[in-house]
């Protein structure tokens, strides 16, 4: 038995987890943060802003799968992932910073420096996280450990996410007498940006190197036995692979929704339910919450159930809690804001939607090492990189598409720039709850349904298991 053949030592799964922190901190900034800030800190229109996402998010979906190539392809003596994680600390935490300063200039020139920044950003996040989740299939052969490990990576990615997030409402944005509106106040966004870049370049070289003596040895002792895809057209009928494809599918639209959520949120939270900046500071902290109940539950119910049918019952579920305040505000059935009952009662829905909708999440990246396994016992071909490019794309969708359709959500009700929560027309106020609501229903059916149609199961991996149980393992 190999060393990927056993089950990942706790340690080793906290420290690989930990990596995440850079894709946290890089998340929670796109679906909370981006589209307020260029909105109504820079001035720029709402709807370029979300083009401008659009855009970089079709830049994606070409770079991805190119850098998942080369990631399979790279042979140094610090084997293939390695020398990707270690290269990308910097780039990542210069991208960031420059992301959250742009130039006093026309609306043109920052929309033009709002794309190239959210491009550069996005590739350096791929030069790390599609290496980093290329290693899931090579860290551990075990079904459910699969599962534990990426449970890792979520809960220090929402953790770091989050963190920064209640900093940046506690301290960063907090209200002054030149910023009344703390949201309002650019120099918060910069001092966010600068600690963010910090921990993300500190994060992904911890990662790395708490994975190095495993991967690198095991590549060393299985090097001759490594085959990737040799061509590009090897690489394109690795993408059109059918499991893989139902996979997308299905984790583009279940994720997407938390993208919508965490980019209106921004303008949910203040202007539909009229909480301060003290409620905002505990929302954020108490959605910790909501990645510490994924983390407990995730592995028990997909074991029971499987993970795709468990995946397409959290999604529905996330989509039921999420929305379900929304409805009963439309019927005068919620408490209102400034009552003593709306912040346990809205918190409560959310906390608990949020936790379905990640679990979801840690299911969909648990089943990508599935993928992977299957397509080499058919094609006889290893495409780590290339399946962790599709599934780290899709990922980045969920920030992509939510704030594309919140921009569009925005300029849809006619929200002013700059509002000052409890000012608004409560008619547009309105509009945007059940815009919200309705737009949340519709992509989570289809993204509940799509994981039914996914075609593999644990049986399917104790088959292929125990058909190659004579034969020595590949590894890195």
């Amino acid at each position: 038995m190999t060393v990927s053949a056993k089950k990942l030592p706790l340690k080793t799964k906290i420290l690989y987890g930990f990596g995440s922190v850079a894709y946290g901190i890089k998340d929670n900034g796109f679906a909370t943060f981006l589209l307020f800030y260029y909105n109504q800190v820079v001035g720029l229109r709402a709807d370029l802003v979300g083009l401008a996402i659009a855009i970089a998010l079709v830049a994606d979906a070409f770079i991805d799968p190119v850098i998942g190539r080369m990631t399979d392809r790279t042979h140094t003596r610090i084997g293939r992932r390695h020398p990707w994680l270690y290269a990308s600390a910097i780039p990542i935490a210069a991208t960031w910073l420059l992301l959250w300063h742009p130039p006093e200039a026309s609306e043109t020139i920052q929309f033009f420096y709002l794309l190239a920044l959210a491009m550069l950003v996005r590739i350096s996040l791929s030069l790390n996280e599609v290496p980093a989740l290329a290693m899931l299939p090579e860290l551990s052969r075990d079904y459910h450990d699969r599962t534990s490990i990426t449970r890792f990576r979520y809960l220090f990615g929402w953790g770091s996410g989050l963190s920064i997030m209640a900093l940046a409402y506690s301290i960063f944005l907090a209200p002054t007498d030149k910023h009344p509106v703390g949201l309002l106040n650019p120099d918060g966004y910069s001092k966010y940006a600068i600690v963010g870049s910090i921990f993300m370049a500190f994060a992904v070289l911890v990662a790395a190197s708490s994975t190095h003596k495993r991967i690198v040895g095991a590549y060393h002792d299985s090097k001759s036995k490594i085959q990737a895809s040799d061509t590009w057209k090897q690489m394109f009928d690795t993408l059109r692979y059918r499991p893989f494809l139902m996979l997308l599918l299905a984790g583009v639209f279940a994720f997407t929704n938390q993208g919508v959520v965490f980019a209106l949120n921004t303008y949910l939270l203040p202007h539909v339910w009229q909480l301060d900046q003290n409620g905002l500071f505990l929302f954020a902290m108490l959605l910790f919450i909501a990645a510490v109940i994924a983390f407990v539950f995730v592995t028990p119910v997909s074991q029971r159930f499987g993970k795709a049918r468990s995946a397409s019952v959290f999604t529905l579920i996330a989509m039921a809690l999420g929305t379900t305040p929304y409805w009963l505000r439309a019927m005068d059935l919620f408490p209102e804001p400034g009552s003593s009952a709306l912040i346990p009662t809205l918190f409560t829905f959310l906390i608990l939607g949020t936790a379905a909708s990640i679990c979801a999440m840690i299911l969909t990246t648990s089943l990508m090492a599935d993928v992977t396994d299957a397509y080499e016992h058919e094609h006889g071909r290893r495409s780590e990189g290339v399946f962790a490019s599709g599934v780290w794309f899709m990922q980045k969708t969920v920030g992509a598409l939510g704030i594309l359709f919140a921009s569009l959500i925005i300029a849809l009700v006619q929200l002013p720039e700059k509002a000052t929560p409890g000012t608004v027309d409560i008619v547009i106020i309105d509009r945007l709850s059940m815009v919200f609501a309705t737009l949340t229903v519709v992509i989570a059916l289809v993204g509940a349904w799509a994981y039914t149609l996914f075609p593999l199961d644990e049986k399917d991996h104790h088959a292929r298991l125990d058909e190659q149980s004579k034969k020595p393992l590949p590894a890195e």
